[in-house]
């Protein structure tokens, strides 16, 4: 049996590196999906092998070292392999554990040879364990999964899911027109056009529509662009004598544009099957999508550059207001890379070279670099866009600016994660990206305004009103403690006697810090036996302490006592036989009674 695992690992740990190499990360869909689970069942086999530390990422350079001459893609990628693998055995080693010992319960409580479906459902759907690796498990010992009961609780499932949403079938899928447009939308933002069939919101077919109401309105030629690659489809209106249709969408259907808006004015019949309309496309947001669109390209390159050639698409939004781009990455990308990416591009803006598109086929495109995007279908004749001679060459449908100077300006503006191995960079160019210096400049000036300061003297100032913070911070404390140990020597005449031991309960003012702080005062004035019992209120929440002389644990514990009285403020903690805190407690009204309890509940312990 271990020999077996042993050649399971070994496969499993060639096909995930080469996988990863060619730019595949794990994840929860297609390919990714099947990556997560080549890379799972290694690690259960680890685990079949009493493996409880990480190890599938160790073996990359074994691997590296036996295939490397022969797969030179292996040994340019060999760190982002590691780094991929090691992140996804760290993810799941904590579900594996924890599944495995789950399963091994439910298989024992199995009548017969089957598993159900609703118990393999609940290690998936509660505990995050592949049902694959459950059929696994179950096999080796003998029994089977009800798949067919599991596929029954998850299709339950997304039932449940998609009866809490209200989404209705989707406009492109329900309206079919048999004649193709012709797009015209690359080089014209105006066109005239005549109308091959008109819709209601919900998809069905309509003679007209009545002023005010939505639809959609299918065209035999267009200028307007369609949602596609992550470009948003474009604004616009269809006008006919005084009839206005207001377009506020336009997205495919097979080889149809779907005009989506409302009319905005005219008679019921003016816009119907035959009619000779005028097209415009909004050419204010045409213009600023298209520089976003372009901008994201150049950063694509970039990115590559100053990150790695890992570096891919993995989704992109872009309208007129903004891009985001999502790539694969392992890690955060620093304000240095950052930087680096984004002078990167801006320095292709300032060249203000030319764009240019050529139709070439699918396999002359790949030849001449052109990046082509996994999970995209391409035909054979594919649009191949060039910015800044070879700087980037990517198969795109959208459109784009003339000239890399049109985008004007690209700021980044936020970098996050968004899944496993899946960066995320949102940004904005021309006008949004003048805004965003301007709304900087003036965020800077009103801090030297209020500084007193100017611009360049900004980080002094801050730098010299953090010092001054922190003298004052330590001052505020010196303060506090001599505070705390006045009210400390008030508190000490308080001291009760219970059988030799010196007991003391009190509702001191302040923090947390300032409850510590007393009780270490209190502690250096009292005897050796003694038990310490603070409380203290701040923003409404009460925390307490409890100090017992460790002389004295055998009779009193500091956490039994803290729970006696605790939860009458509603705090919660524990802690050491000689010294136990709680916090959060909720009742402040509580404190006078838990105190008064807690020198019964020390005075019963030491009478025994």
């Amino acid at each position: 049996m271990g020999t077996a695992s042993l050649r399971v690992i070994a496969d499993h740990i060639r096909s995930s590196a080469f996988l990863i190499a060619d730019g595949i990360t794990p994840g929860n869909e297609d390919r990714a999906y099947v990556l997560r689970r080549i890379i799972r069942r290694a690690l259960r086999h680890g685990y079949k092998l009493n493996i409880r530390e990480p190890f599938f990422h160790k073996l990359v350079k074994v691997l590296v070292d036996e295939m490397g001459e022969a797969y030179p893609l292996l040994v340019q990628h060999e760190q982002a392999v590691t780094t991929a693998l090691a992140e996804e055995e760290a993810r799941f080693s904590e579900t594996l554990n924890q599944g495995m010992e789950l399963l091994k319960g439910e298989l024992g409580q199995v009548s017969g040879d089957t598993l159900p479906g609703n118990v393999a459902f609940k290690l998936y759907d509660t505990y995050g364990f592949p049902v694959d690796l459950t059929a696994d498990v179950a096999r080796e010992l003998g029994l089977q999964v009800d798949q067919k009961g599991f596929d029954d609780a998850m299709e339950a499932q997304r039932a449940r899911g998609r009866a809490s949403t209200s989404f209705s079938t989707s406009l492109g899928q329900k309206i079919s027109v048999k004649q193709s447009v012709e797009f015209l939308g690359y080089e014209e933002l105006n066109s005239s056009a005549s109308v091959l069939a008109v819709f209601d919101i919900n998809g069905d077919a309509k003679k007209a529509l009545a002023p005010g109401e939505e639809g959609v309105i299918v065209l035999d030629r267009t200028p307007f662009y369609a949602e596609s690659g992550g470009q948003v489809g474009d604004y616009g209106q269809l006008v006919i004598d005084n009839s206005l249709f207001v377009v506020k969408d336009t997205q495919i259907s097979g080889n149809q544009r779907l005009h989506i808006g409302s009319m905005s004015s005219g008679s019921s019949s003016s816009i119907s099957a035959g009619s000779a309309i005028s097209a415009s496309v909004d050419a204010d947001i045409r213009r600023k999508t298209q520089a976003n669109h372009s901008a994201t390209h150049l950063m694509h390159a970039a990115l590559r550059r100053v990150l790695g050639d890992h570096v891919q698409q993995k989704g992109s939004l872009v309208n007129d207001e903004k891009l985001r781009f999502d790539f694969s990455h392992s890690g955060p990308v620093t304000a240095e890379q950052l930087h680096e990416i984004e002078s990167l591009v801006n320095e292709q803006i300032l060249l203000n070279s030319l764009v240019t598109t050529e139709l070439l086929s699918f396999d002359d495109a790949v030849e001449r670099g052109a990046m082509a995007l996994f999970g995209e279908k391409y035909g054979d004749e594919v649009r191949v866009l060039s910015m800044g001679g070879s700087y980037s060459v990517e198969l795109c449908g959208g459109t784009h600016v003339n000239r890399t100077g049109d985008i004007g300006l690209l700021k980044i503006q936020l970098e996050s994660g968004i899944a496993s191995g899946v960066r995320r960079i949102e940004a904005v160019s021309a006008q949004g990206a003048l805004n965003a210096v301007t709304e900087s400049d003036n965020l800077i000036a009103s801090i030297g305004n209020t500084l007193k300061v100017a611009a360049s003297e900004i980080n002094s100032r801050i730098a010299q009103l953090l010092l001054e913070n922190k003298a004052l911070s330590r001052e505020v404390e010196q303060l506090g403690q001599q505070i705390a140990a006045s009210k400390s020597s008030d508190l000490g005449s308080e001291v009760e006697k219970i059988n030799d031991v010196d007991f003391i309960a009190a509702h001191v003012e302040g923090d947390n810090k300032a409850m510590m702080q007393t009780l270490d005062t209190l502690r250096s004035q009292l005897s050796v036996d003694s038990v310490i019992v603070l409380a203290q209120v701040a923003d409404g929440k009460v925390g307490m302490v409890v100090s017992v002389s460790k002389s004295i644990t055998g009779k009193i514990k500091a956490p039994e006592l803290l729970s006696a009285v605790a939860e009458q403020v509603g705090a919660k903690g524990g802690g050491r036989p000689d010294l136990a805190r709680a916090g959060g407690g909720t009742n402040p009204d509580g404190v006078t009674q838990a105190l008064a309890d807690a020198q019964a509940w020390v005075r019963e312990r030491l009478a025994n």
